[in-house]
């Protein structure tokens, strides 16, 4: 068969790990994409795209729910080919002259591997500065993606798929039928005139060959989804010239073709000597649940956070007397030294476990940290013990910087009975970021929003809805 002859380039390269600002290569095995075509009475009915055992059964499935067959006694033949991809079967009686393919995972095979030729071997020229890039921007494209979810939240049972370019997502598009959201997306860009050439597909379920070749078709340049890439759907990437990204969770994803069109991380010098800290020891009395583990934007709370501060920081340190609880997190978990049960405990345990001279804490119900304010508290630092953003309410000390240089004053306070942080340092020795330098990057104090009773998670929800969508500006989605 003439597709078998087409010529490729050299398989992809190893799969490398973006994590935290870092770059490693991992060992991945991607899941198997095995193409087998079904010749029954000599005729060549279908390509079933599926994983590679138990093809017999595989074939006598869909016979069965084609109505060509009804019992094993209507096989006279059925053989199979491994070495080749072919499945040899004679039925009894005549096959229909008409055959209405049913809706199953085989969807598309014929189309992708048709197209196959269609996508020639390339090789990128280097990726221009302009043109790359920046790993932040796919973690917030995703967010995005899961923000505009609809019934998915509800249920759980929609696929979806959307289209982002730099950090604008300008296309989604929800779906029963994982296929058909591509369609959907191919479909509104034609109607309304948007090229898809160079965007960025984001997919909530596995990327087979078809979401690849599909893609291609499309312009694509890169496609990111939450779970592994079929082997077939990375050699086609990798021909195409596309990137394929795996995995996109937590801090980090996995990068299985072209991951030049990444933009290096330059380092941070403002975080040089800095360590974060993330606080959950809290009861949640109010709240009757974890709120570390309540969910927001496809991800727990602790999860979101711990990413957030991993693209910021060299190390992050959880402080837990429950570290049981997150084993999942990728991090460095502590327990308080001083068993007080408040947040000066929590810090003191933190700024002793850290290894720089310096830490940032954070508390785990800080959902919508922002960077720029961050490191605003952060330049602050020179000649202090502490810095402490101020808002509204007053002083934020479980968003502030503590340095070495506290940890007398913190362990007297501990060992006296006292809890309070802001009456244990000396004024002299703490810098204050005022609320107008506050506000000029964060005008409605975000960054320090504790969430604590259900009523005020459903109301941070909402109201973080409103405020990405005035953010993203209008997107292309029409009903």
């Amino acid at each position: 068969m003439s597709k078998k002859n087409v010529s490729v380039s050299p398989g992809p390269g190893p799969v490398l790990r973006f994590e935290r600002g870092k770059i490693f290569p991992v060992e991945h095995e991607p899941v198997k994409e095995y193409p087998l075509s079904l010749i029954v009475n000599g005729r060549e009915l279908a390509t079933l795209i599926s994983s590679p055992h138990d093809l017999d059964f595989l074939v006598a499935g869909f016979l069965r729910l084609q109505g060509i067959v009804s019992t094993a006694d209507d096989f006279q033949m059925l053989s199979i080919s491994e070495d080749f991809g072919i499945a040899n079967v004679t039925v009894k009686g005549e096959l229909p002259a008409k055959i209405k393919p049913t809706l199953s995972s085989t969807d598309g095979a014929d189309l992708a591997l048709k197209c196959r030729e269609q996508l020639s071997p390339q090789s990128p020229a280097p990726c221009a500065a302009e043109n790359h890039v920046l790993p932040d921007d796919l973690f917030l494209l995703m967010d995005q993606m899961a923000r505009q979810a609809g019934e998915f939240r509800k249920t759980g049972l929609i696929h979806l798929s959307a289209v982002g370019e730099g950090r604008q997502l300008i296309l989604y598009a929800e779906d029963i039928g994982r296929p058909n959201t591509l369609a959907r997306i191919a479909g509104e860009a034609l109607m309304k005139g948007i090229d898809l050439s160079g965007k960025a597909l984001l997919v909530s379920d596995r990327v087979s060959s078809e979401t690849v070749t599909k893609a291609a078709m499309l312009g694509i340049r890169l496609i990111a989804s939450r779970t592994s890439p079929t082997d077939r759907a990375v050699r086609l990437a990798h021909d195409a010239g596309m990137t394929l990204v795996g995995c996109l969770a937590g801090t980090g994803f996995n990068v299985h073709t072209h991951p030049e069109i990444f933009a290096p991380s330059p380092i941070d010098r403002l975080t040089e000597g800095v360590t974060a800290v993330i606080l959950a020891g809290g009861n949640s009395s109010r709240m009757k649940n974890n709120k570390a583990l309540l969910p927001y934007s496809g991800e727990l709370f602790i999860e979101r956070i711990h990413r957030q501060l991993a693209e910021i920081f060299r190390e992050v340190i959880l402080v837990t007397n429950t570290p049981e609880i997150y084993r999942f997190l990728p991090c460095r978990i502590v327990q308080d030294i001083y068993p007080a049960k408040c947040s000066l405990a929590g810090i003191h345990a933190g700024l002793a476990h850290s290894t720089t001279p310096y830490i940032f804490t954070v508390a785990c119900d800080m959902p919508y940290l922002n960077p720029a304010l961050i490191r605003l508290v952060l330049s602050r630092r020179e000649g202090f013990d502490v810095v402490i953003p101020e808002s509204e309410g007053g002083l934020e000390p479980l968003h502030a910087l503590y340095g070495k240089g506290c940890l007398p004053a913190m362990e007297k306070a501990l060992a006296g009975g006292s809890g309070r942080i802001v009456d244990c340092f000396d004024p002299a020795r703490v810098a204050v970021v005022t609320r107008d330098d506050v506000v000029r990057l964060d005008p409605a104090f975000l960054s320090f929003r504790n969430i604590n009773t259900p009523e005020e998670y459903f109301r941070f929800r909402e109201e973080m809805q409103v405020q990405s969508d005035k953010n993203g500006g209008e997107r292309a989605r029409s009903h």
